[in-house]
Order: C-alpha cells, then sequence, then structure tokens
C-alpha cells in the first residue's frame, strides 16, 4: 500500500513539473507578442495625432492663404506647378512690353517715399483716376461729379452716349498710361473717365470763366472759389490722382464742338493752380500770356511728341520751371546716358548750411524774380528768390519729387532746388536769418517747423549731385568757402566790426595812432636835427 501510494505521488509530481515546464516554455515564448500586441494600439495613437497635427498644419496654411496644400497625387501637383510657372513666364512678357512702358506716366509712389507721410501723397476730398477709384471717405465727391456731367449735357444739349464712345475709344491708351492692374472692368473705366475727367473739366473753366456763367449757384458748396477749393486743387496736383491730358483734350473738344484743342487745357490748368505757385504773388498777366504762348507753341513740351501722355501735375511743374519763355539751359544733360552711374546716397551735400556760410564772408540776399528755383552767386553774394511756404508747400514738393524719381525722362530740377535750401537750413536759426533777409517767408507756426519740413522732405531721395542745374553753382560757394582770407576777413568783421561805433571806435584810434606816430617822428628829427 505504501510503495503503491508514493507511486502515484511520483507521478503527480512528474506530471506537475511536466506541465509547469510547458507553461514556462509559453510565457517564454508569448511575451514578445505580447509586448507588440500592447504596443499597437500606442503606434495607432501616436501616428493618429501624427495625422491630425499634419491636417490642422494644412488647415492652417490654407487659412492663412500663403501656402494651398492639395490633396492631390504627386504627378498632379507637378502638372498644376508647371502650368502655374508659364503663366507667370507669359505675364512677365506681357509687362516687359516696350510700347506699354513707354506711355507709362501716372505712376504709384514707392513704398519707400510713403513711409513718413501718406497724407501728402494721397487724397482726401476728391480722386480722380483709378488708384483711389471708389475709396469710401472719397464717396461724397461722387455726388457733385454727378452733378458737373448734368450741367455740362445740359449747357450743350448733347447725350452723354457721345462722351462713353469716345472715352471707349481711348480706353486702352489710356490703361497704358497707369501701373499695374488696375481691377476695374471696361464700363467701370469708362464710366470713371467721363465723370472724373467732366469734373476736372468744369473746375478749370469756373476758376478761369467764372462759376456763375457755368451755370452754378453762388453759393455752391463746391463749384464756387470756397475755402474747400484749396483742398481740392491740392488732391488734384498728388501724383496718383491724375487723369491723362489727352483724356481732357478730348472731352473739351466735345464740349465745344471744335477738334486740335490740343494747349488749352494746359493753359486752363496753369491758371487754376495758380494759388499753389511757391512764390509771393501771383503770376502776372504778361508772363501768363507769355506762358501761353509757350505752351501752345512748343513742340517740345511733350516728352512724347504729343501732349497726351502727360497729366496736371507735370503742367504744372513744367510751369514753374518754365515761367519765363527762355529759361536758362541745364548744365548737365547726362542723366540719362549711358555712362550714368548709380546716385551715391551719401554724396547729397551741394552746399553748406547758412550759419557756416555766414562764418566764411558769404552774404545772403533776395533776388527780385517770379522763378523761385533762379539762384545766383555773384562777389561773395548768394542770392535766392522769394519762397512762399504754406500748409500745401509739403505735399506740393514731395509730388513733385516723387514724379521726377519716377518719370525718366524728367530732369530733377525740382529735387535739385529742394535738396539745396535742405543743405541751406539745418536749425531754425537758418531759417531766422533767411526771413531776416527776405527770403522765407512763411505761415507755419515756428522757423523750427520750417526747418524740420525742408529737412524730411528729401529723407528717401537719391539723386546725383553733378547731375544739378545748381552743381556748377555750388562748386563756386564752396571755393569762396575754402579760401581762408573771406573767413579770416568775416570773422574781424563781425567780432569787432560788428556795430557802427565799433568802427567809429577803429577810426579814431587810427587816426591817434598817426598822429602819435607823427609825433614821435618830429622829437627824433628834432634831436638828430636841431634848428640852427
Amino acid at each position: 500500500m505504501v510503495a503503491v501510494f508514493y507511486k502515484d505521488m511520483l507521478s503527480w509530481y512528474l506530471l506537475t513539473l511536466k506541465i509547469r515546464e510547458k507553461l514556462e516554455t509559453e510565457n517564454q515564448g508569448s511575451e514578445p507578442v505580447n509586448q507588440d500586441q500592447n504596443l499597437l494600439p500606442l503606434q495607432e495613437v501616436t501616428r493618429s495625432d501624427q495625422d491630425q497635427n499634419n491636417h490642422n498644419h494644412e488647415q492652417t496654411l490654407s487659412e492663412t492663404g500663403k501656402i494651398e496644400v492639395t490633396k492631390e497625387s504627386p504627378r498632379e501637383t507637378r502638372d498644376d506647378w508647371v502650368i502655374s510657372i508659364t503663366d507667370k513666364l507669359e505675364q512677365a512678357d506681357r509687362d516687359d512690353d516696350t510700347t506699354i512702358w513707354g506711355k507709362l506716366c501716372i505712376y504709384r509712389v514707392p513704398y519707400y517715399l510713403q513711409e513718413n507721410d501718406n497724407q501728402s501723397y494721397f487724397p482726401q476730398t476728391v480722386s480722380l483716376g483709378p488708384y483711389h477709384h471708389g475709396k469710401k471717405r472719397l464717396r461724397s465727391m461722387d455726388r457733385h461729379k454727378w452733378r458737373a456731367v448734368n450741367r455740362i449735357l445740359k449747357r450743350t444739349n448733347q447725350n452723354i452716349k457721345i462722351y462713353i464712345d469716345a472715352m471707349r475709344e481711348l480706353e486702352e491708351k489710356t490703361r497704358a498710361c497707369y501701373e499695374g492692374p488696375l481691377g476695374l472692368s471696361s464700363n467701370e473705366f469708362v464710366e470713371m473717365l467721363v465723370l472724373d475727367g467732366c469734373f476736372v473739366l468744369e473746375l478749370f473753366r469756373g476758376a478761369v470763366e467764372g462759376f456763375t456763367e457755368l451755370g452754378y449757384a453762388r453759393n455752391d458748396p463746391v463749384f464756387a472759389m470756397r475755402g474747400s477749393m484749396h483742398s481740392i486743387q491740392r488732391d488734384m496736383i498728388m501724383l496718383e490722382n491724375q487723369l491723362p491730358l489727352f483724356i481732357l483734350n478730348r472731352l473739351l473738344e466735345l464740349q465745344l464742338g471744335t477738334k486740335n484743342q490740343t494747349g488749352l487745357v494746359a493753359q486752363l490748368a496753369v491758371r487754376f493752380f495758380d494759388p499753389l505757385m511757391p512764390t509771393d504773388e501771383p503770376m502776372t498777366k504778361t508772363d501768363q500770356s507769355k506762358l501761353e504762348n509757350y505752351l501752345a507753341g512748343d513742340k517740345a513740351f511733350d516728352p512724347f511728341a504729343d501732349m497726351g501722355e502727360l497729366h496736371c501735375l507735370d503742367v504744372f511743374r513744367r510751369s514753374l520751371l518754365r515761367s519765363s519763355p527762355k529759361p536758362e539751359p541745364r548744365l548737365s544733360r547726362r542723366r540719362w546716358s549711358r555712362n550714368t552711374r548709380v546716385a551715391d546716397k551719401r554724396r547729397q551735400q551741394l552746399i553748406h548750411c547758412v550759419t557756416e556760410l555766414k562764418e566764411a564772408g558769404i552774404k545772403f540776399r533776395r533776388r527780385k524774380t517770379d522763378r523761385f528755383w533762379d539762384i545766383q552767386f555773384n562777389n561773395g553774394y548768394l542770392e535766392i528768390p522769394r519762397l512762399l511756404i504754406h500748409d500745401g508747400t509739403k505735399s506740393l514738393f514731395l509730388n513733385l519729387i516723387a514724379f521726377e524719381q519716377c518719370h525718366i525722362d524728367s530732369s530733377n530740377d525740382i529735387t535739385s532746388y529742394i535738396i539745396f535750401m535742405d543743405n541751406l537750413i539745418d536749425s531754425h536759426e537758418d531759417v531766422s536769418y533767411l526771413h531776416y533777409c527776405g527770403i522765407i517767408e512763411h505761415w507755419l507756426g515756428s522757423d523750427a517747423e520750417v526747418a524740420n519740413l525742408f529737412n524730411r522732405l528729401c529723407e528717401e531721395v537719391v539723386f546725383d549731385t553733378e547731375d544739378s542745374y545748381l552743381s556748377r553753382l555750388s562748386a563756386e560757394v564752396n571755393r569762396y568757402y575754402n579760401q581762408k582770407w573771406n573767413a579770416w576777413r568775416a570773422a574781424l568783421k563781425h567780432k569787432y566790426f560788428n556795430n557802427p561805433w565799433a568802427v567809429v571806435s577803429f577810426c579814431a584810434a587810427v587816426i591817434l595812432l598817426v598822429l602819435t606816430l607823427c609825433q614821435s617822428f618830429y622829437a627824433v628829427y628834432a634831436y638828430y636835427k636841431p634848428p640852427s
């Protein structure tokens, strides 16, 4: 019995070992599998999170508008990319057409010039042309434009279709005058030309003939010589707020019923913008007559062989520079020659400031002429015509400078004058002395504001000092400045002869010295040759 019992116990023990051994073997083989199975859900979650992040990233880039991500095959994406590059090259080829660039004359002001003062370049009251058309703050003037068109049609007994057809014929030529895509349909563009052009002509004719003669009330809010007219004139002289002159010429021909009116709009513009002239007195009737004859008869007025491609800002600029029928020739014509070099921003100092020139013995006096740019230097005297500065002078000069910077066929005479005056004026003391000499007359708050105005006008402007009509005059002034004897003489006069009593004292001292010398001479003479 005992033997049987131990035998059974041994059998169970061996069986238990076998089962345990088998279980351990199975556990060892199943542990990696279980580990991988446990990791699978984690990997799936991670992959899902990455996919979600990628999707969110794609969605963010798409919403910002910078990168458009499309769920397409690589083959389709590459084809679209090639097509996009081809389209851009075709657009560049169209933009590079020389006939388009050749007629461009109404520019957008470069951003580097806009940084300091946007209001001087952008209209605040009325928009002309496509650049600022439809802006909310300028829409209030549209109803007055329609009033002008309606008044013209009633006065001439014409149909609006005549004007629309005439402007549609000139649409392509007009679009070429502007820079970049305009974003206006054909009908919108033609309507804008009729509306803005008729408005401008009514203002021009009203300023010359009288608004009441054209049928407007004496107290009209726009078509009358009221305070708002100055703001309108200032907006109409801005570079981005222009209409081609040939549009105005054509509209005036339709109104008058006669052809070949080229030059008449320029004459009207000169009279209309006369209050903006930076001189202390308006142009005389004789000068106006000479200028009008000059504008009407000079074939070189337009660099494109007809007056069609220019605008009112250019007419005003030429009237500033050519207020005399025989203007002085420019000293240099190398600006756009083949040997033209890039202007150096570090070399824009034409002349020293007023304070330094005074210390060198250079005197200042007013030159009596209506040509504010006609500066001369003779025998130590720097003669400068009077310049009138008002609240619209800044915008006027900035837009004239911007046009000269953008238009390749324009000279840089206005820019040269402004930089010359900027060099002269460094502080309010310089302005005060020029005002004392009768050269500067201003309606601003203080002399410091005038100094700040000139110091900021040409901050981002670059031009070649050797290609300035004032380069020769500046060289003569600098030569006089560098002569030491002139500085010593000026210092002596300023220090010892700055008032009449100092001169009287000096003369008395000289006379006393001469008498003393005479007395000494006769005393010595009497000693060696006593009287017999």
